[in-house]
């Protein structure tokens, strides 16, 4: 797994900040950058909630602030689909339900990359009882299973942190 040092440095290199991102999804807002060391018991409880092992033990959440108040919560994911590394910007809203998700890098073929209408499926949802599953709750992209996997599989994740440390503070 990269470090938070490794995936700053990836998106310099490519002339894409997360918070130069996300300041234009949210004009005239402040994005304040938030790491944050995962205990063991955080990760187990994220790994209960997602299905997915944490692997770096210090994560960092961008929030999204509107006069002082939290308007949404931002992880930037780096996953290897098939054999290179796709970067992925997930945005939640305050309630912990995915608003936005946008591609900032992407290694393998175009044809496997998710595309904007298949990305929108994932809107609004969240985990609960039922986790959020590809094929289940999300349609399969036909030729970019790996993709589809992918993106799904750690948006669980980040709900799932986002459930762990933020939602359990309020």
């Amino acid at each position: 797994m990269l470090s938070v040092f490794l995936l700053i440095l990836l998106l310099v290199i490519q002339g894409k900040k997360p918070e130069e991102v996300l300041s234009e999804i949210y004009p005239n807002s402040k994005i304040e950058i938030k790491n944050i060391a995962i205990s063991d018991s955080q990760a187990e409880k994220v790994k209960e909630l997602s299905g997915i092992k944490i692997e770096n033990r210090l994560v960092t959440f961008y929030l999204v602030k509107v006069n002082s108040k939290i308007k949404a919560y931002a992880y930037v994911d780096i996953h290897i689909v098939r054999t290179h590394p796709e970067v992925v910007l997930y945005v939640l809203n305050e309630r912990g339900e995915i608003e936005l998700i946008q591609i900032l890098s992407f290694k393998e073929p175009p044809e496997y990359m998710a595309d904007d209408n298949w990305l929108r499926y994932l809107k609004g949802k969240t985990i609960g009882k039922d986790l959020l599953r590809l094929r289940r709750d999300v349609p399969n992209m036909t030729g970019a299973t790996l993709t589809s996997k992918a993106i799904t599989d750690n948006a669980r994740k980040i709900i799932a942190l986002w459930k762990v440390i933020f939602e359990e503070v309020k």
